[in-house]
């Protein structure tokens, strides 16, 4: 796999630690890093009562998401650099097609 330095540096972080895992264990990882920077919202926000401010929490959370996408795609043999050019085409056709990059219209 011919992956960005970052991509590089996560699997020799990953072998060098031995944390070696499965696909599916890297899904439920990032699934629940992401629960936690959700968790983070809810803090600064005192529920929705006040407006967002980015905390270091926040920053550290947000390391953890991507440590966790990395692994996985990792796993999976996934340039991250690639699919995010293919998601970045993908909304800009949407756009000029129908002013919108959701999916669901």
């Amino acid at each position: 796999m011919r992956s960005p330095e970052f991509q590089k540096k996560v699997a020799e972080f990953v072998k060098t630690y031995k944390l070696e895992a499965s696909v599916p264990y890297r899904v439920l990882d990032l699934v629940a890093e992401v629960g936690e920077l959700a968790k983070e919202v809810l803090k600064s926000t005192h529920y929705g009562r006040q407006s967002f401010r980015p905390s270091q929490s926040w920053r550290e959370e947000l390391g953890d998401v991507l440590f966790a996408l990395v692994c996985l795609a990792n796993s999976t043999d996934v340039d991250l650099e690639k699919a995010l050019e293919q998601a970045l085409s993908k909304y800009r056709k949407r756009l000029a097609q129908k002013g919108d990059a959701g999916s669901g219209r």
